[in-house]
C-alpha cells in the first residue's frame, strides 16, 4: 500500500499538533513518530494507548475514520518521494533534550579499573609502579640510609676518648679475661643532643617509609614480610630511637645504626634498575654484578670496622681509623698483627665477619665470573660515547666465518685513511673458537668488537651504536642449502636497520637476483649470482675475465712473487698490484694537461708519460660512469677520471729526467711514440710498489714484413711501419663512428646462402620477457620470431626438427656448455653477455645448459628469444649427457657450483663433488677449457691436481710464503686461478668492502661484465696477436695503434706460456731426433717466445721447443743406475700410455654406442703443459708475444650513430660504411 506525499505531510503536521495539545509544547514526543499514531481526519489526534493489534487496525482502517500509520512498518523503498525532515525548531530540541526512546531501556554504566582508584593503589602506584616517582623514593631511601651512617661516624668522632683497660700489651691472659670488659661502654654511648634529635628525625622518616611500603607490598603472609631481613634491620635501627623519645633515660643506648649500610647498598641495587627502567636503556648484568661485590665489600668493611670499634672500647679502646686498618689488613689476608682485637666479643665479631665473606665473597665471585663469560659470548655493548668520539661500521652475518671475517679485515685495513676506524660485528651466534683466536691477536683485539645479537632486536641495534655507525654491512650466508631463505634473512635484516637507522649507509651482498629489488633503497648492493653468470660468461670469450676483475677488486701493492726466480711470476704480481683510482681532472697532475682535448688522447698519453691508463670519466652534471666514452668525448677541468694504476695519484712521487740519453742514441725527440708534438720531458712514478719503466731501451724491430706495413717513400722494405698520431680533438672523417657495426655490416653482405637464411631470421633489439625485476635492459640478438619450446630441447627432435644430439645441428662456430643444478634467474646474466649487440653475428657461440633439473615455463620463455640457446637434462658425471650435448665439440665448459653441495658436514668439503667431476673431464678431455666455480678460494689447488708435480709444490710453497707476509693474494700464483680455470664467488666480497672507499667500483664492475649498459659507455672485449701484428712489438706502441685507429683503449694482456712439468718428462729420447730438433732450434733462433692458446697443434714451433725443454730436463735427471730400475721405468711409462689409451678407449666407446661419429674426439690434443696468467696495465715497453690476448675497452658502437644507421637496419648500416670508405676490419684486427 502505497501513501501520497500530501498524506505524510499531514499525519506529520497532526503528530505536532497532538504534542502541542498536550500540553507540552517544548517536548516532542518521540512515539509520534516512531511508533503509532492515530490521527483522525479532521486533524485531531488518539490518545495514546497501547499498540493496536493488526486486526484493530484493519478494522479501523475500513470504517474511514481516519489512518493508522504503523511507520515501523513502512518500506522507505516503496514510497515514491522521500519524506521530508523535521522542522529545524524540533531538531533543535531533540539536540537539547536528547532521545527520550531509550529512557525505559535498563541499561547500566559500567566503570572500568575501578580498583586503581582506591587510596591503597594510588600509593602503590606512586611508591612502587611509576618508574619515576619510584626512582625518587628510592634515592631518598638511599640518602637517608648514607646520612644515618655518616651520624653515626659523628657520633664517634664526636664521643670524647675514654680511658681504656689496664692491661699488659700482649699478655694472653688479659686477652681472655671476662671480668676486665666494661660492659658499661658497650650498652652506653655518649650521644649529644642535636646528633640524637637527627637521628630520631631520620628514624622516624625510615620507620613510616618501611611500615607504608610492607602495607602496600602485602600479599597475604605477613609473617614472611616480617622476617625479611630488610624488615629486621629497619626495626632495630629505628624503633629503639623512637622509644627514646618517650623514655629520656634511654636516651644514651648503643644502636648499631651502622648496619644501614646494608639496607643503602639494598636501595642502590633497586635505584639502579628504576634508573635503567626511567630512561628506557638496557642495563648490563656486567655493571651490577660488579656494582653488588664492591657495595658487599665495602658493607663489610665499613661493619667491621665500626663494630670492632665499638667493641673495643670496653678494652683497649682503638680508634675509628685502626679499626679500618685492621678490617683492611684481615680482609685482604695479609694479617700484620700490629693492630688486633684485646675482648673476646670483639674477636666473636672478628670470627662472624670472616665466616660471612667465606661465604658472601665467593658466591659474589662466582656470579661475576659467570657474567664474565656470557659476555665473552655475547660481546657486552659499543659504548655511546666512544660512538660520538670515535668512528665505527658495523658487520651484520648470520654465521661468522674465519674466511669471510680475515678477507673483511684485510680489504677494509688495507686503505690508510680509515685505519682509526673500528668494526663491531654484529652476528646471532656464538662466537666461534677460531674467531676467537683472530680477535685475540694485538692488530686485531683493539680495533674489532664482536656482539652476539640479532639485526631484528632494537636492543643489540642499540648496543652496536647502529644510529651512529658510518656504514653497515649486512653479508647473506651463501653456504645455506635455501638460498632464497638466506635472500630473505638479509631482507629483513636490512629493512631493520633502515627502520632504526635510516641514515646509516647501507652495503647489502644478495645472492638471488630475483630478491634485489626489495633492498633497492641500499646505498650499494651487489647481487652474488648477476656477477657470478656475467663473469662465467665473459671467460668464455675474453679468458680469464675472472682473474682480471677479482685482481682489480682486490687491495694489493705488487709486492707479490717479487722474490721468485721465475720471470713471469715477478711480473704476474707485480701487475697485480694495479687497482681503479678517480681523481678530479682540475686536481690531477696526471690528466690535468688533457683539458679540451679528446678523452682517447688523454689516455693514449698519460699512459706514454705517467703508465696510467685512463679508462672512464664521468661529467660533473651527469651521475653515470662512462667507460673509453671515444675521440668525441672532450674532456674538461670539472670531469672525475678513473684509471688504472699501482697507486692513486696523491701517493706517487714524480722523478722527471732530461732527453739527453735520447739524442746520444740517435732517437728522435719524441721518443718511441710518433706525436703530434714532441714533449720535453718524460716521468715515471715511483711510489709503493711501482717499478720504474725504461723507456729508451727499446730497439725497433728487425722485421719488416707486416701486413699493416704502410709502404716505404723510397721502396725500400727496411723502415719500420709507423703508426698515426692519435689526434687531440677527434676527426669525424678519420675516426670511424661505429667500427663494429661496420665490421657485422660486411658480415652481412658477404654472407654465403646457407648463413643467409639463418643470418635474416637474427635482429636487434631488447629481451621481451625478462625473468625477474630488476634487470638492466641490454641490446641483444635475438630471434625474429620466438622458438617453441619443444625446440629448446637439445637431445630430443620434435614436429619442427629431429635432431638428438649436437652434432646434428652442424653448428659453425665451437659449443658454450653451461653444467648447472637448476635453471636459475640469474643464469639469464650468463646468455645476455653472450648475445649482446657489440658481438659479431657470426662470432655468437651455441649455448648449451646442461642442468640436473629441467627448467620451468618460465625460465624458457625468458630464454626462447635468443639464438642458438639449448638446454638439456643431465649431469657431469655422466659421460653419456656430457657427450649428448656435443662435448667434443665445445671449446668451453662451465660448472656452476650446486646449491645442494653447499652445504656439507666439513665446510671445506662442500667441493668434494665438483673437484672429483671436473679432475674426470680434465683426463678425459685435455683439450677441453673448463671454468669452474667452487665454494671456497683455498680448494683450487686440487684444480687439475698432479700428485707427482714438483712444480706445483714449489708454487704451494711460494702460496705459503705469500700468506705468511701478510698478503691478500696469496692464491693468485696456483695456476687454474692465473689461467682464468676457477673462480670462487667469495673471492668478489672484497668488491662490497671497496665500496666504502670507492663508491664507484659496483658500477664499473658492472660494466665491465655487461651488467649495465649506459649509452655512451663502452665495453670489454679481446683481441689476439697474430704474426701479422707482431712488427708493433710493443705494448706501448699497441696502446698508440689502436687508440690511433679505432679509439680502444687497452687494458691488459693473457699470456700463455708452454712449461714442461716435471711429471710428463719421459727420459726415453731418441738421440738423432734430438739433435735435428736442436739444429731447427737455432734456426729460429731470434725470434720471440711462443706462447700458446687452447688448441697446440696449430703451432708446430711450440712443439719443438716444448720437446726440447722436456729433452734438456730429462738429461738433468739422473740415469737409472740398474737393470731393474730401467724395467721399472719402462713399466711406468707403459702404465702411463695404457692409461691415457684407455681413457680414449672408453670414450670412443660410448660414442659408438650413442651413434655418434668418434672423428671429432682427439685425444692427443691438450693444453696440459701450459701456463697462462693475465698482465694488467703492463709498462709500455712490455713486449708482445705470439697469441697474447689482449684486454680492450672498446666505445660504443651506437654512441654517435645517428638514428637512420640504428642498428636494427642493415642496409643503413651498409650505406654508411660506404659513404665512409674506410676498410674496417683491417683497423680493427691490426
Amino acid at each position: 500500500m502505497q501513501f501520497p506525499k500530501e498524506a505524510l505531510e499531514g499525519t506529520l503536521k497532526s503528530a505536532a499538533l497532538h504534542c502541542e495539545s498536550a500540553g507540552a509544547p517544548t517536548k516532542m514526543c518521540s512515539e509520534c513518530y516512531t511508533n503509532q499514531t492515530f490521527v483522525y481526519d479532521d486533524g485531531t489526534a488518539h490518545e495514546h494507548t497501547a499498540r493496536p493489534s493488526l486486526e484493530t487496525v484493519q478494522k479501523n482502517n475500513s470504517s474511514n475514520t481516519g489512518i493508522i500509520l504503523d511507520i515501523s512498518t513502512l518500506k522507505m523503498a516503496e514510497v515514491d518521494s522521500e519524506v521530508p525532515p523535521l522542522p529545524p525548531r524540533y531538531r533543535f530540541r531533540d539536540l537539547l533534550l536528547g532521545d527520550q526512546s531509550f529512557q525505559n531501556d535498563d541499561r547500566v554504566q559500567v566503570e572500568f579499573y575501578v580498583n586503581e582508584n582506591t587510596f591503597k593503589e594510588r600509593l602503590k602506584l606512586f611508591f612502587i609502579k611509576n618508574q619515576r616517582s619510584s626512582l625518587r623514593i628510592r634515592i631518598f631511601n638511599f640518602c637517608l640510609k648514607l646520612l644515618s651512617c655518616l651520624l653515626y661516624i659523628v657520633r664517634v668522632m664526636d664521643e670524647p676518648e675514654a680511658e681504656s683497660v689496664d692491661s699488659s700489651a700482649g699478655s694472653p691472659r688479659n686477652n681472655t679475661d671476662f671480668e676486665k670488659i666494661s660492659w658499661d661502654k658497650i650498652f652506653w654511648v655518649n650521644r649529644r643532643l642535636p646528633v640524637w634529635a637527627i637521628q630520631v628525625i631520620v628514624a622516624i622518616i625510615s620507620f613510616l617509609e618501611t611500615m607504608l611500603l610492607t602495607y602496600l607490598s602485602y600479599k597475604g603472609n605477613i609473617w614472611e614480610q616480617i622476617f625479611q631481613v630488610s624488615f629486621v634491620l629497619e626495626m632495630i635501627n629505628t624503633v629503639p630511637f623512637i622509644i627514646t623519645v618517650f623514655l629520656r633515660d634511654l636516651r644514651s643506648i648503643f644502636i648499631p645504626v651502622f648496619l644501614n649500610c646494608w639496607l643503602a647498598k639494598s636501595a642502590l641495587e633497586n635505584m639502579i634498575n628504576d634508573l635503567h627502567r626511567a630512561i628506557q636503556r638496557t642495563h648490563s648484568a656486567m655493571f651490577n654484578q660488579v656494582l653488588i661485590l664492591i657495595c658487599t665489600l665495602l658493607c663489610l668493611v665499613f661493619t667491621g670496622t665500626c663494630g670492632i670499634q665499638h667493641l673495643e672500647r670496653a678494652g683497649k679502646n682503638l680508634s675509628l681509623f685502626k679499626s679500618l686498618y685492621f678490617c683492611i689488613v684481615t680482609f685482604s689476608t695479609v694479617g700484620y698483627g700490629d693492630v688486633t682485637p684485646r675482648i673476646w666479643p670483639s674477636q666473636l665479631l672478628v670470627v662472624i665477619m670472616i665466616c660471612v665473606a667465606l661465604v658472601v665473597l665467593p658466591l659474589q665471585f662466582e656470579e661475576l665470573m659467570y657474567l664474565w663469560m656470557e659476555r665473552q659470548k655475547s660481546g657486552g655493548n659499543y659504548s655511546r660515547h666512544r660512538a660520538q668520539t670515535e668512528k665505527h661500521v658495523v658487520l651484520c652475518v648470520s654465521a661468522l666465518k674465519i674466511d669471510l671475517l680475515m678477507d673483511f679485515l684485510n680489504e677494509f685495513y688495507a686503505h690508510p685513511r680509515i685505519q682509526d676506524y673500528y668494526v663491531v660485528i654484529l652476528c646471532p651466534t656464538e662466537m666461534d673458537i677460531q674467531v676467537r683466536r683472530i680477535l685475540q691477536i694485538p692488530l686485531w683485539s683493539q680495533r674489532v668488537i664482536y656482539l652476539q645479537g640479532s639485526v631484528l632486536k632494537d636492543q643489540d641495534l642499540l648496543r652496536a651504536k647502529m644510529d651512529d655507525a658510518e656504514a653497515c654491512f649486512i653479508l647473506s650466508s651463501r653456504n645455506e642449502v635455501d638460498r632464497t631463505a638466506a635472500d630473505h634473512q638479509t631482507i629483513l635484516r636490512a629493512w631493520a636497520v633502515k627502520d632504526f637507522a635510516p641514515n646509516c649507509p647501507l652495503y647489502v651482498q644478495i645472492l638471488k637476483p630475483e630478491n634485489k629489488f626489495h633492498v633497492k633503497f641500499a646505498d650499494h648492493v651487489v647481487c652474488e649470482e648477476e656477477f657470478k653468470y656475467a663473469m662465467l660468461a665473459l671467460n668464455c670469450v675474453c679468458p680469464a675475465t675472472s682473474t682480471l676483475v677479482t685482481l682489480l677488486v682486490h687491495t694489493s701493492r705488487g709486492q707479490e712473487g717479487q722474490q721468485s726466480p721465475e720471470q713471469w711470476q715477478r711480473m704476474y704480481g707485480r701487475c697485480s698490484g694495479n687497482e681503479v683510482y678517480h681523481i678530479r681532472l682540475g686536481d690531477s697532475k696526471f690528466f690535468g694537461e688533457y683539458d679540451g682535448k679528446s678523452f682517447t688522447y688523454a689516455s693514449f698519453h698519460a699512459h706514454k708519460k705517467y703508465g696510467v691508463c685512463l679508462i672512464g670519466v664521468k661529467r660533473e652534471d651527469n651521475k653515470s660512469i662512462l667507460l673509453n666514452p671515444g675521440p668525441r668525448h672532450i674532456m674538461a677541468v670539472s670531469d672525475t677520471c678513473y684509471y688504472i694504476n699501482i697507486t692513486k695519484e696523491e701517493n706517487s712521487a714524480f722523478i722527471f729526467k732530461q732527453e739527453e740519453k735520447h739524442k746520444r742514441k740517435g732517437l728522435p725527440p719524441g721518443g718511441l711514440y710518433d706525436a703530434p708534438s714532441s714533449l720535453p720531458v718524460h716521468s715515471i712514478i715511483a711510489s709503493m710498489g711501482t717499478v720504474a719503466m725504461d723507456l729508451q731501451n727499446t730497439n725497433p724491430p728487425d722485421s719488416s714484413s707486416s701486413k699493416l706495413a704502410l709502404p716505404a717513400e723510397n721502396g725500400s722494405g727496411s723502415r719500420r711501419p709507423s703508426i698515426a698520431p692519435v689526434l687531440e680533438i677527434a676527426d669525424s672523417a678519420a675516426i670511424l663512428p661505429c667500427d663494429l657495426l661496420g665490421d657485422q655490416s660486411e658480415d652481412e653482405t658477404t654472407q654465403s646462402d646457407d648463413e643467409g637464411s639463418l643470418g635474416s631470421e637474427y635482429v636487434k633489439g631488447y629481451p621481451p620477457n625478462s625473468p625477474y625485476i630488476g634487470s638492466s635492459p641490454t641490446l641483444c640478438h635475438l630471434l625474429l620470431c620466438k622458438a617453441p619450446f619443444c625446440c629448446l630441447r637439445l637431445d630430443k627432435g620434435c614436429k619442427h626438427n629431429s635432431f638428438e644430439d649436437a652434432k646434428a645441428y652442424g653448428f659453425k662456430n665451437k659449443l658454450i656448455i653451461v653444467s648447472a643444478e637448476t635453471a636459475g634467474n640469474g643464469l639469464y646474466n650468463f646468455i645476455v653477455p653472450l648475445r649482446a649487440y657489440y658481438r659479431p653475428r657470426k662470432e655468437l657461440n651455441p649455448i648449451v645448459l646442461l642442468l640436473d633439473n629441467p627448467p620451468d615455463n618460465h625460465f624458457l620463455e625468458a630464454i626462447c628469444c635468443f639464438p642458438m640457446v639449448y638446454f638439456m637434462a643431465g649431469t657431469i658425471d655422466n659421460l653419456d649427457n656430457l657427450l649428448q650435448c656435443g662435448i667434443i665439440y665445445a671449446d668451453n665448459l662451465v660448472v656452476v657450483d650446486k646449491e645442494s653441495t653447499m652445504s656439507a658436514e666439513e665446510d671445506y668439503m662442500a667441493d668434494a663433488k665438483t673437484i672429483v667431476n671436473v679432475q674426470t673431464m680434465f683426463r678425459l678431455f685435455p683439450s677441453l677449457s673448463i671454468i669452474t666455480e667452487l665454494t671456497h678460494p683455498s680448494n683450487m689447488r686440487f684444480m687439475q691436481f698432479r700428485a707427482k708435480d714438483c712444480y706445483s709444490l714449489a708454487l704451494s710453497r711460494l702460496e705459503k710464503k705469500e700468506r705468511d707476509k701478510g698478503s691478500n693474494l696469496a692464491f693468485m700464483f696456483r695456476l687454474p686461478f692465473a689461467a682464468g680455470r676457477v673462480f670462487s664467488i667469495s673471492m668478489l666480497d672484497t668488491l662490497l668492502y671497496q665500496s666504502f672507499v670507492k663508491d664507484y667500483m659496483i658500477p664499473i664492475a658492472r660494466l665491465l661484465l655487461g651488467l649495465d649498459t649506459t649509452p655512451g659507455s663502452g665495453y670489454l672485449c679481446a683481441m689476439k696477436i697474430s704474426e701479422e701484428e707482431l712488427w708493433i712489438r710493443t705494448y706501448g706502441r699497441l696502446f698508440q695503434k689502436l687508440c690511433s685507429s679505432s679509439a680502444e683503449i687497452p687494458i691488459g694482456i693473457y699470456r700463455t706460456e708452454s712449461h714442461i712439468f716435471s711429471s710428463e718428462v719421459s727420459i726415453n729420447v731418441d738421440e738423432r731426433e734430438d739433435a735435428k730438433e736442436r739444429h731447427e732450434s737455432w734456426k729460429e733462433k731470434g725470434t720471440h717466445r711462443n706462447s700458446t692458446g687452447s688448441d697446440q697443434s696449430e703451432h708446430p714451433l711450440l712443439r719443438k721447443k716444448s720437446m726440447q725443454w722436456a729433452r734438456r730436463l730429462s738429461r738433468r735427471n739422473p740415469k737409472p743406475g740398474s737393470r731393474a730400475e730401467r724395467i721399472t721405468q719402462q713399466r711406468l711409462n707403459l702404465y702411463r700410455r695404457s692409461e691415457r689409451q684407455e681413457l680414449s678407449e672408453l670414450v670412443k666407446n660410448r660414442m659408438k654406442h650413442l651413434g655418434l661419429p668418434t672423428n671429432g674426439y682427439d685425444e692427443m690434443n691438450d693444453n696440459q703443459n701450459t701456463l697462462s696468467y693475465v698482465l694488467i696495465n703492463p709498462s709500455p715497453d712490455t713486449r708482445l708475444e705470439l697469441n697474447d690476448i689482449v684486454y680492450l675497452i672498446r666505445p660504443d658502437p651506437l654512441a654517435h650513430v645517428p638514428e637512420e644507421s640504428a642498428p636494427p637496419s642493415t642496409k643503413t648500416n651498409v650505406r654508411m660504411k660506404q659513404e665512409l670508405g674506410m676498410e674496417t676490419k683491417d683497423e680493427t684486427q691490426l
